[in-house]
């Protein structure tokens, strides 16, 4: 219950972080009149300390407040009837805001990272089912489901094909990085970004018919690492990019191309050569 309890109020922050610029982009400005709150909580300091303490500061919106109240009655939905659609709303905003707040690096450390978790992910479903068994067992929104029996049952389907959130926040967050390339390239398009994201899309669909095919749970990062890898080497060696991609670094959501990396790390090596002497 505690846990259940934990995810309800996770699962409502977390949905109305994602809502909320929605709906601040979508709905005109004039249709919802904007009102801004802040509340500030401070504790008087000591006689030496005339600054006050502050505890709690906190803004908000009109349009955080709805956005709240509306996660609140899916998180509610859940709670009460743990309805597959309610589970996918909240893990999707779980997914969202882990793909925000996760970041990596460089294009070899997101490699390094996919490739140790292709290994753990088909070892642990094809080599034991521990994986699969605590996937059907753990009751929480941590995973998407799937009705298979959707056309014969509607809503109330109960046979659900499953996708952890881990496959698609770790794929997410190489993505996004490769987002970030694409920006820092002149031209400004986002070849890498597009190309991996519907390479990523084949890949689940994939994993999805080969689940069907034969019965059996599949790792799904068995078909997504390999698309998510893939395509963007093959398109940076059609583009004559594969250096750039490659030295690619981002420094704190900061871009740097490999020129950018050199000039940064000129300094050091100036001063490595005058200690060598």
């Amino acid at each position: 219950m505690l846990l259940t309890v934990y995810f309800f109020v996770l699962g409502v922050f977390a949905l109305t972080h994602i809502l909320e610029p929605l709906v601040e982009h979508f709905i005109p400005a004039g249709l919802v009149p904007f009102s801004e709150y802040h509340i500030r909580f401070t504790k008087k300091g000591k006689p030496d300390q005339p600054t006050p303490e502050e505890i709690v500061d906190v803004k908000f919106s009109n349009v955080t407040l709805g956005c709240m109240a509306t996660s609140t009655v899916v998180g509610i939905w859940y709670l009460k009837q743990k309805h597959w659609i309610a589970n996918n709303v909240l893990g999707l905003a779980f997914a969202m805001n882990g793909v925000e707040i996760l970041q990596i690096n460089s294009v070899i450390t997101g490699c390094i990272l996919l490739g140790g978790l292709f290994i753990y992910d088909v070892f642990w479903v094809f080599g034991t089912n521990v994986m699969v068994t605590v996937a059907k067992s753990f009751e929480a929104p941590v995973k998407l489901v799937f009705p298979q029996d959707l056309f014969e049952k509607g809503l109330s389907a109960d046979n659900f094909a499953m996708l952890g959130l881990g496959d698609i926040v770790i794929p997410g967050i190489f993505i996004a990085l490769l987002l970030r390339f694409d920006h820092s390239l002149k031209g400004g398009s986002r070849t890498y970004f597009y190309a991996t994201f519907l390479a990523y899309f084949l890949g689940l669909l994939t994993t999805v018919y080969v689940m069907h095919a034969f019965k059996h749970a599949q790792p799904a990062l068995l078909y997504l690492v390999p698309a998510c890898l893939g395509t963007p080497f093959l398109v940076a060696l059609f583009k004559g990019e594969l250096g750039p991609l490659l030295h690619y670094k981002d420094h704190h959501g900061e871009a740097k191309t490999d020129e950018q990396v050199k000039k940064d790390d000129e300094p050091e090596a100036v001063e490595l050569a005058k200690k060598n002497e």
